[in-house]
């Protein structure tokens, strides 16, 4: 085996949504992971067994009376490090709460040890219906993932939620189970508001001063806390990658107006994230028309600069006057580089000092570390003093872990 090598188990079941599972397939494929592929027979009616063989690499079979001398039934859940259903049906999921196992599928599932995540698809009146809905909390006080469905088109017509997560979205999140994090619906009646992305101030109707954020740990927080079962609003800036499903957007280019938008939706936070990056600065004048070389040389080459509104400052203040709860979480983020006057850890506890948050997470930026990768790492400082490690991660190991520690601040658990 590979070294790190995982042994991956894709479930599919029969709906039309089982051709994104060959995507699943690949994506786990081509990070190197072993992965063996257990159809349901009527998963096969919409993707043949010779397709996922050859994605997989390993031979497909949907009974357990396969390889009856290896006891494969027992097997192939035995030793899988991670299983994941993709399309999880209404009835699989039905026959997965009763204990069913009946294929090889559910009887694989039924032995695993493993951590195992569902994917449903399904049309949304069967998503809502309360049979379901209480099999998916069967099998969520089992410690199976049942992953939020998305909200879109479905087969014909129809729009709503119950269409199935895109493969991307559900390899990102099933990597986050498997590194330990939860996705369990522990902030289910919370609020939470995060800002995400970088602010662009306008130099001109072609340029602007802008920074080097992708928004994607925001965006990952934002992630985190729908699959965990938050109401999530989102005030994005300029991102690199797709708003999270089930998060309300608001979409916003300047400072100015991520302060207005957020001061609007915070009232009603519980948790409010500001995890954008808000340009400090701003041109005191924008021109009407583009400034052009040689006729506008030295509007172009001296650019007067006016200090932004500090949003997260707005945002401690507004508790303060008791414009939102006393109770709401206000965390900000600090991206910052050490010099000759002090470390990374030095300035990230002048601006907690400064903006007056609960948490403050702080990243180490320096040589281009943290923007736009696809990890993340850092500390959390606490305003009674403590300092919360932030292991390195992807960016949505990353949100989990924030969010675990607002979690602990809100039931007055955090470590000193």
């Amino acid at each position: 085996m590979v070294e790190n090598q995982k042994k991956i188990v894709v479930g599919v079941t029969g709906g039309i949504a089982a051709y994104k599972a060959c995507h699943i397939v690949r994506a786990f494929k081509e990070a190197g992971d072993d992965v063996t592929v257990v159809p349901t027979e009527m998963a096969l009616r919409f993707v043949g067994k010779a397709t996922f063989e050859a994605l997989s690499g390993n031979p497909v079979s949907t009974t357990v009376f396969d390889a009856v001398d290896e006891v494969q039934h027992v097997a192939v859940g035995k030793q899988a490090d991670l299983i994941v259903v993709a399309p999880a049906t209404a009835d699989f999921m039905a026959r997965v709460a009763a204990g069913r196992a009946d294929d090889l599928l559910t009887a694989t599932i039924l032995v695993a040890t493993c951590p195992v995540v569902f994917a449903p698809a399904m049309h949304t009146e069967m998503w809502l219906n309360p049979a379901t809905q209480a099999n998916v909390h069967i099998l969520r006080s089992r410690n199976i993932v049942v992953l939020e469905p998305d909200h879109g088109r479905l087969t014909g017509a129809d729009i709503g939620p119950g269409r199935m997560l895109e493969p991307n979205h559900i390899v990102e999140l099933a990597r986050t189970v498997y590194d330990g994090e939860s996705l369990q619906p522990t902030l289910v009646g919370k609020t939470l508001l995060v800002t995400a992305g970088g602010t662009r101030e306008p130099i001109d109707p072609v340029r602007y001063i802008g920074n080097r954020s992708s928004g994607r740990q925001g965006l990952a927080i934002a992630d985190i806390a729908v699959q965990r079962g938050a109401t999530v609003f989102v005030v994005a800036g300029h991102t690199e990658s797709d708003i999270p499903s089930g998060a309300t957007v608001v979409r916003v280019e300047s400072a100015r107006e991520m302060r207005d938008e957020v001061e609007r939706l915070s009232g009603g936070a519980d948790i409010i994230v500001m995890a954008a990056a808000v340009a400090d600065f701003r041109p005191e004048h924008v021109a009407e028309s583009k400034l052009k070389k040689g006729t506008h040389t030295d509007a172009l080459s001296t650019i007067h600069l006016v200090e932004n509104p500090d949003v997260l400052r707005s945002v401690v203040d507004k508790r303060e006057l008791r414009e939102l709860s006393e109770h709401a979480i206000i965390v900000g983020f600090a991206a910052e580089t050490g010099d000759d006057v002090g470390t990374v850890l030095d300035y990230a506890r002048a601006k907690l000092a400064k903006k007056g948050c609960d948490l403050l997470m702080c990243n180490d930026v320096s040589g281009g570390k943290v923007f736009g990768q696809a990890n993340n790492r850092g500390f959390l400082l606490a305003r009674n003093g403590a300092i919360i490690n932030i292991a390195d991660g992807s960016k949505h190991v990353v949100a989990a872990q924030i969010l675990d520690v607002i979690e602990a601040l809100n039931q007055a658990d955090l470590p000193d």
